[in-house]
């Protein structure tokens, strides 16, 4: 797992924990699910380079930064969609793309519905966003489509992930680094994570239970 990133901050921490309860309503829920996105964007652009301009404060001239990078998020849609304000707070210039997928609840393989992905992705560091990463199949789908688009720069990003999520990433996506709140125990027969967090999109937008 030469790849994975796990995020140790208290605020992180703090923000996993009321993600995991199973008593937490789904508006904090997607509160939560976004400021956790956020420290996990924060962490993950720490190596990013700078250029340098020319400034003018109240007082005189000085020297000023901007970020170098161009960046682009893509969420697997629909939970990734929880993640994108996050990702996107400290970087409000960075293009949006998205990718719609949904797993197979017999063989737990992914399906693809929807792709619409800005231009300019072969210049892009490109995030690719989801609370979840399980099996790692619907992940791995998303970067194969995603170089297939041209890109060659990315970060998987999400809350939790699962051993098994992480060694298939790693063996299919050598070159993709991943960055996460939590490494979890295993999946379960039906392959969802243990301790997990449960059902993000059902939880993020309210269709828990219907």
């Amino acid at each position: 797992m030469e790849n994975l990133t796990v995020i140790d901050h208290p605020l992180l921490k703090r923000d996993l924990t009321v993600l995991r309860r199973d008593e937490t309503p789904h508006g904090e829920f997607r509160k939560k699910v976004s400021d956790a996105a956020a420290i996990l964007a924060y962490e993950a652009m720490r190596d990013f380079s700078l250029s340098e301009r020319a400034i003018e404060t109240p007082l005189e001239s000085t020297t000023g930064y901007e970020i170098a990078e161009d960046v682009m998020v893509v969420p697997i849609m629909r939970a990734g969609l929880g993640m994108v304000d996050g990702f996107v707070r400290y970087l409000p210039e960075a293009r949006v793309g998205h990718l719609g997928m949904q797993r197979d609840e017999e063989t737990y393989t992914p399906v693809d519905y929807y792709s619409n992905i800005p231009e300019g992705i072969a210049e892009a560091h490109v995030f690719v966003v989801d609370p979840m990463l399980a099996t790692g199949g619907s992940a791995s789908f998303a970067i194969d489509h995603l170089k297939a688009e041209g890109g060659e720069d990315f970060t998987f990003a999400c809350l939790v992930a699962a051993p098994e999520g992480v060694r298939r990433l790693d063996e299919e996506h050598p070159d993709v680094p991943i960055v996460t709140a939590g490494l979890d125990r295993e999946l379960d027969e039906n392959a969802f994570i243990r301790p997990g967090l449960g059902d993000a999109g059902d939880r993020i937008f309210g269709t828990r239970g219907t």
